[in-house]
């Protein structure tokens, strides 16, 4: 009987895998694959952290597979190559798959394996298996649909695969076998699916209660947030599952006055958010290299200034908040998403460095890393989309806002020790600061205050003109969220940007 192929990518579960059931279904012979892409591997959003955790779900899936019957086959190669392999061994005339809303090297990626089937003979089916919906037409709408999606039966694992015969199951490759750098993380989270239902569990009966107040700060979000963003991202678990166990969990705690309720929402609309940040990539994929806008394009200097790029990314910056949230974003392949969001905008205002320069570098220190999300957020918070408010962080107060206790800092800079709690976010203000700064801690790179005048002054100058705002009326169009059809959802306003108001929108999973 001819054989089904059903291709991994970011999907590894068995739970809830339309793709899988679909290919049970049909009753041939299946054979799960994951193709290892070198060349994947070597792109400048990739890591040896990343991999470790895909790894890790790998070998979870291979082992829920294989109590299927039908044990993944591992391959190391490109795509297409690895699946015309497969189909010359076993005869396979179908590959299903999940759609991919990836970065611009999947998508090519994608459109490559689509040249090699049909001529191949084989029938590429690709389904949906998020709120995201291949060739939108517009956003009239989407939220409904998406909604619909999520309230769907979760779809069950097969009770059995037919397994292809006589197909070796292949070693999943080392970092080091992939040419990766050495990537130490040590606080990295470990992947697999047991992990993220460990997670997911524990987030909804035990740490989530605080969540909402919580999420905003760097050491009690580490605990309050849900940590599933990396499940999510490599599909450990689907976003359907997550939602639907928040929601099932709300109507536990209905009424209740500890905290839940107003937690659990924000945990669900985030969900929400999330599929609609990867929306955005999957109708617009180049705004991975290019302005969402056009008139941002040579707003700053494409060639970054070498040495501030350089203190930026070591946490040597000078800002004390600012390096502990980035030294702490390399040892634990996480951070929560205010913070994330103060990082990429000190890099884009106070320091004048371009996007394209500083969006590769966070990609590769997330564990989470996921392109949909990654590159909208990462445009946002540079004020290069058009349609967003300019948001610039003052990075000192979001050290007393958000640390005012001093132990973030503490414990990520332990350079400042010596420095009193009332000047520890800002020790250039202190007396014994000569014989600390420029020495065992560098003095700041930048002026705050002097860089956040020019960085607005130049952000909001392009803003003027009639041809920018019908741009950016034609981006609302296509790329803003609705509250219903036609209507744009509006931001809250919040005081914590730098001089300019601001709307707030956090992703905090």
């Amino acid at each position: 009987m001819e054989a089904t192929l059903v291709w991994f990518k970011r999907d590894l579960r068995v739970s809830d895998h339309p793709a899988l059931a679909r290919a049970a279904a049909i009753g041939a012979p299946v054979l799960p694959v994951y193709c290892v892409e070198p060349e994947y591997w070597a792109l400048p959003d990739t890591s040896a952290r990343q991999w470790a955790f895909t790894a890790e779900c790998l070998s979870d899936l291979r082992d829920d597979l294989a109590r299927l019957g039908a044990p993944l086959a591992v391959r190391v190669g490109a795509a297409e190559a690895v699946l015309e392999e497969l189909r010359r061994a076993t005869g396979a005339v179908r590959l299903i798959s999940h759609e991919e809303t990836g970065n611009l090297w999947t998508y090519a990626r994608d459109r490559r394996v689509a040249r090699w089937a049909r001529p191949a003979g084989v029938e590429w089916v690709e389904l949906p298996q998020s709120g995201v919906v291949r060739r939108l037409a517009g956003r009239d709408g989407w939220a409904g649909r998406r909604e619909r999606l999520v309230r769907q039966p979760q779809v069950a694992p097969p009770a059995g695969l037919n397994a292809v015969a006589g197909v070796e199951p292949g070693r999943i490759p080392s970092a080091a076998e992939l040419g990766l750098a050495p990537d130490p993380c040590p606080g990295r989270q470990p992947g697999g699916r047991r992990r993220g239902l460990g997670l997911l569990g524990s987030f909804l009966t035990e740490r989530g209660r605080t969540y909402r107040a919580d999420m905003a700060t760097p050491l009690a979000g580490a605990r309050a947030c849900s940590r599933l963003s990396p499940h999510l991202a490599l599909g450990t678990l689907s976003g359907r599952e997550a939602a639907q166990a928040a929601r099932a969990r709300a109507l536990e705690v209905k009424g209740s006055r500890d905290g839940w309720g107003g937690s659990l929402r924000s945990f669900q609309s985030r969900l929400a958010w999330r599929d609609h940040f990867m929306q955005k990539l999957e109708d617009e994929p180049e705004i991975e290299v290019r302005c969402l806008h056009s008139a941002y394009e040579d707003l700053r200097p494409r060639e970054p200034d070498a040495a501030r790029l350089r203190a930026w990314e070591l946490g040597e910056t000078g800002l004390p908040f600012v390096d502990a949230c980035m030294r702490s974003l390399a040892a634990t392949g996480w951070l929560n998403f205010r913070m994330r969001s103060m990082l990429m905008a000190v890099a884009s205002y106070h320091l004048w460095l371009d996007w394209r320069a500083t969006g590769p570098h966070l990609a590769r220190l997330f564990t989470d890393y996921e392109p949909g999300i990654h590159w909208s957020q990462v445009q946002m918070q540079s004020g290069t989309t058009g349609m967003n408010t300019v948001r610039i962080y003052n990075p000192v107060k979001q050290g007393h806002d958000q640390d005012p206790g001093g132990l973030f800092v503490r414990r990520w800079v332990p350079e400042l020790a010596a420095v009193p709690d009332e000047n520890l976010q800002e020790p250039w203000l202190w007396d014994g600061a000569s014989g600390l700064l420029g020495r065992a801690y560098p003095a700041p790179i930048v002026d705050v205050k002097a860089a956040v005048k020019a960085a607005s002054r130049a952000v909001w100058g392009v803003r003027r003109g009639a041809a920018f705002r019908d741009e950016a009326a034609r981006i609302v169009e296509k790329h803003a969220s609705r509250k219903e059809p036609g209507v744009p959802v509006r931001f809250r306003r919040d005081r914590d940007w730098a001089g300019t108001g601001g709307g707030q929108m956090e992703l905090d999973l």
